[in-house]
């Protein structure tokens, strides 16, 4: 039997590694929900240990039924049907059916609607396990966001009438953004929402691209203010699903073909409005895609984990001259860089969601403050600025090295198993094929950069020098000594920067400067993960659970052990990238601006077709 979840030492390490008694104090409150609905926690132990067993029960799912039928969802896709309506293939159906019994599909949605309440760094892992074991599944499954969005932004009534079929499991949902004309600029938008004479708010026109556009309940942006152009015309709706809206053509991909991908036409569509109007894209949709781009760096490390065990696994089997091909330096050093680039992503998006999770809780204090001082609720309030800024820098990061990760990764476990993965007798070029999109959707690369940038001169140097005011034990102060000396080299690099008149020169040089900052902010997180103790101690002291997850007294010294080897990657991490970050920040010195004064010459003229 098979467990995504219990077979990975990294996130069970790192499970342990945050204090998630702190996230589950932020979810529940005061724990009052326990006393009215039996699957809630009583207080911050049981929480924590109902996200163990939580993660157990999807790591059980994604590893036993979820992957076998992997490669036969792939091949099979879906049905467009004649009537406009679209059907999943058996296999993805049945995977959905099977999540809906395991009361797993309101993951981050309240008690009182039927979810779990999990803070966002649970739902990541979650999100992680199942696409190892499904990619095109997540795409369903993982996106609860919308059922999120409506429970951050949307009326009472709407809530009481949308977010229980989630938590049920009987509704999926799509996030209707795109158009033929807008992808990633959203502001171009042209579907129509219109008030009929009785005040109902109705849709007509044309999207694309829409990832599950065949679910149940439909966000849809759409443009409410046809006088004005531009984000502020742009307002939020809802809808069900219904024969005012048909799917007209399902694309052709290259991967994650279990997830339909369609075009949709709404013609008089019924739909209600979520908040207020105007605030559809620079309100809400920017909330909801902040979240779908940390669930595409989850997506990431899912592909890539189950990527790299294909060509670990080929490596320690396959013979060449006598002797498993493992056994060759240059074959090691590749598994080597594999391994480390999941765990430096796994990382990086983990912590980000620390900091998501960590601002919402200050959002949901100031919600209910009015019982606060005036000087209180100012320090709340600057907590939740500088938790905000950190939200936003980490999360077009995460999504960024997560997805160019999953692309290396695959990219190079192909490369392990030379011909045999190009060919289809092994799952890796279907994981190369479905870890294509994430570079892609819901931003790509090169618009994550841009999103990153501003933070990482605005912010990253203090997130820096509060990683270096841990207290690191003085066998790793070389380390620190050089992430310092790194540190200090961004910073002369952004002063550089910010000397340039307008943000030309930022935006043609941010990945070499997003780059710098990820190399630095990795290494203290790798070194922080092998000195600092535990959460919870008495995690190693509890019986087993009955999915046998549980350590007993021994599993500390597994932990210390498992932190042991983090010792070993951070050295060789930090140590290796010293010089990558002198290079990066001389390179943002150098002043070169020939991709934009001479581009022309470099490139020449548009070839004929």
């Amino acid at each position: 039997m098979a467990n995504f979840y219990t077979d990975n030492d990294d996130i069970r390490f790192l499970f342990r590694h945050y204090q998630l008694t702190t996230l589950a104090d932020i979810m529940e409150g005061d724990y009052s929900d326990g006393q009215t609905f039996d699957w809630a926690p009583q207080n911050a132990d049981e929480a924590v240990d109902n996200y163990d067993r939580i993660l157990e029960v999807v790591g059980q799912i994604s590893g036993d039924f979820i992957d076998p039928r992997a490669e036969q969802i792939d091949l099979l896709g879906n049905t467009l049907n004649d009537d406009g309506t679209v059907t999943y293939s058996q296999g993805m159906q049945e995977n959905i059916d099977v999540l809906t019994e395991a009361q797993l599909m309101g993951f981050t949605l309240p008690h009182r609607f039927g979810g779990l309440n999990c803070p966002n760094l649970i739902y990541t892992m979650n999100n992680e396990v199942v696409s190892r074991a499904d990619a095109s599944l997540m795409n369903l499954y993982g996106l609860q966001g919308i059922a999120e969005t409506i429970n951050a932004f949307a009326s009472e009534e709407i809530k009481q009438e949308y977010l229980r079929g989630f938590a049920e499991g009987g509704d999926t949902g799509a996030m209707v953004l795109t158009e033929p004309d807008a992808g990633s600029d959203l502001q171009a938008i042209k579907l129509r929402a219109h008030q009929d004479e009785n005040g109902q708010w109705i849709l007509n026109g044309v999207k694309r691209f829409i990832t599950n556009g065949c679910g149940e309940v439909l966000l849809v942006l759409a443009r409410s203010e046809p006088e004005r152009s531009g984000g502020l015309g742009l307002s939020l709706f809802v809808c069900r699903r219904s024969e005012a809206v048909k799917i007209r053509r399902l694309e052709n991909k290259l991967g994650i073909k279990g997830s339909p991908t369609c075009e949709m036409i709404f013609k008089d569509m019924p739909c209600k409005l979520v908040g207020e109007r105007q605030r559809g894209l620079v309100t809400y949709v920017m909330a909801l895609m902040n979240g779908a781009r940390v669930g595409i760096a989850a997506q990431s490390l899912g592909i890539a984990e189950a990527a790299y065990r294909i060509a670990r696994d080929y490596a320690a089997s396959r013979k060449q001259f006598g002797t498993a091909i493992e056994q060759f330096p240059a074959v090691r050093d590749m598994l080597i860089e594999m391994k480390l680039d999941i765990e430096v992503a796994r990382s990086i998006t983990y912590e980000t969601c620390w900091w998501v999770d960590h601002n919402q809780g200050l959002l949901n204090k100031l919600a209910s403050s009015d019982d606060l001082d005036k000087a209180s609720k100012k320090e709340l309030k600057q907590a939740s600025r500088k938790y905000k800024r950190m939200a936003d820098m980490m999360t077009p990061i995460s999504k960024y090295y997560g997805s160019e990760m999953c692309n290396r990764v695959c990219y190079d476990s192909i490369q392990v198993l030379g011909g045999s993965g190009y060919m289809k007798d092994y799952p890796v070029e279907r994981h190369a094929r479905d870890a294509r999109i994430t570079t892609i959707y819901e931003g790509t690369s090169q618009l994550q950069i841009i999103a990153a940038v501003r933070g990482v001169c605005s912010t990253a140097v203090n997130y820096l020098q509060d990683k270096e005011a841990f207290a690191y034990p003085a066998e790793v102060q070389d380390l620190v000594d050089k992430l310092i000396a790194g540190r200090e080299q961004l910073q002369e690099a952004i002063a550089f920067i910010k000397e340039k008149p307008g943000t030309e020169y930022m935006d043609l040089h941010g990945r070499k400067l997003v780059d710098a900052a990820i190399l630095l902010m990795a290494g203290h997180l790798l070194l922080q993960q092998s000195v600092a103790a535990p959460a919870r101690e008495d995690d190693f002291t509890r019986k087993p659970s009955s999915a046998g997850s549980s350590d007993n007294g021994e599993g500390l010294d597994t932990y210390r052990a498992y932190q042991a080897r983090k010792g070993i990657i951070a050295r060789r991490y930090i140590s290796n990238n010293a010089a990558k970050v002198t290079m990066l920040c001389e390179q943002i010195r150098s002043d070169d601006r020939s991709s934009i004064t001479q581009y022309d010459v470099i490139v020449g003229p548009v070839p004929e077709a």
